[in-house]
């Protein structure tokens, strides 16, 4: 595992929450592109995409299982239909691992680290939920060549 330590810098962004199961996901990934495009607010191009679970989906019961779908944005959410709203990744200290293919496979790097290498570490989990950064961009990029950058917040 190769894991950098880096200071995150606090990013406002746009954010679209789903909730349901995770296999319903693609439906509110697919909504927040399209307000993303109609909205002007967050061009794929020019800011990042993130997203954010707020629990383990193969843990978490499917009714429960929550995750923000994000972009980076330098101005306040206008009001939508979508439900897209504002909210703030706060900065921090990080460790940040880069996993390569499918997201649907991100628990392979993901779960090392947090299983192994953080109890080794002597770092403490900090009090933000992990995040993602997708530097891929879908369909541009076939999705077993994508590229993500894994954030666990640290104290």
């Amino acid at each position: 595992m190769h894991i950098r330590i880096v200071d995150f810098s606090e990013t406002r962004v746009a954010a679209l929450e789903h909730r349901g199961p995770p296999s319903q996901l693609g439906e509110s990934v697919a909504r927040f592109r399209q307000w993303r495009i109609d909205s002007g607010q967050s061009p794929v191009a020019s800011s990042r995409t993130f997203g954010i679970p707020f629990g383990n989906p193969d843990t978490t019961p499917a009714h429960a299982f929550r995750f923000a779908v994000c972009g980076e944005i330098d101005e306040a959410v206008r009001e939508n239909a979508v439900g897209v709203h504002e909210r703030v990744i706060p900065a921090g200290r990080c460790a940040v691992i880069r996993h390569s293919g499918s997201t649907d496979h991100i628990g392979q790097s993901l779960y090392p680290l947090l299983h192994d290498w953080l109890p080794a570490s002597g770092e403490t989990l900090g009090d933000h939920p992990v995040f993602f950064h997708y530097l891929s961009v879908y369909p541009q990029t076939p999705l077993d060549q994508w590229q993500t950058d894994i954030y666990v917040p640290l104290k």
